[in-house]
């Protein structure tokens, strides 16, 4: 079976996509010049997105990674975040970058955001890929924000549909089809 049955149609080309994360890498390197920052990627999805943007931010930098997750194989969130794998470095007096695939309820981002700054760090601030402000629950500001997009089931690029689609080199939109025979 080939994967690119189940796209409706491409929403972002690999070359939008590669455009923009350069934008994004040169205001981060303008906004953090001189200072400690650490980019945290939000596993899985984030994980193209993060190795990209990181080759377009010019200045030193601390990388981790963390994994959370709300969905739980499905297409709607929980609303309950479980971190499955947290911080290796201690983050006290450091500006933290959560680099995330998307920004859909807002409940994830928050709760980091809390959690982040509990644990001494000097800012937390938001990078999406995406942004989808029409499915906000909480109430997060994304600091940088690569695409708004509209209310669509999305894949490729990182982003999934029961761990499937992750490598798809541009995003696209997932047929109604698929998902909805097993959501309901």
């Amino acid at each position: 079976m080939k994967i690119e049955q189940n796209v409706e149609r491409v929403l972002i080309s690999a070359e939008e996509l590669s455009a923009r994360i350069k934008e994004l890498g040169a205001q981060i390197t303008a906004d953090y010049k001189g200072e400690p920052l650490t980019i945290v990627c939000i596993l899985k999805g984030a994980v193209m997105f993060f190795a990209e943007l990181a080759k377009e931010i010019d200045l030193p930098l601390q990388m981790d990674f963390m994994r959370v997750s709300s969905y739980y194989a499905g297409t709607k969130s929980t609303g309950a975040v479980k971190i499955l794998l947290d911080l290796d470095e201690d983050i006290t007096g450091r500006h933290i970058l959560l680099v995330e695939d998307i920004v859909d309820c807002g409940n994830t981002l928050a709760y980091l955001q809390d959690y982040l700054r509990n644990r001494g760090a000097k800012s937390v601030n938001i990078c999406a890929l995406l942004n989808k402000p029409a499915r906000r629950r909480k109430d997060v500001h994304v600091n940088y924000a690569g695409f708004v997009i509209p209310d669509e089931f999305i894949i490729g690029y990182g982003l999934d549909y029961a761990e499937d689609y992750r490598n798809l080199p541009y995003i696209g939109v997932l047929k109604r089809s698929v998902y909805e025979k097993s959501d309901n």
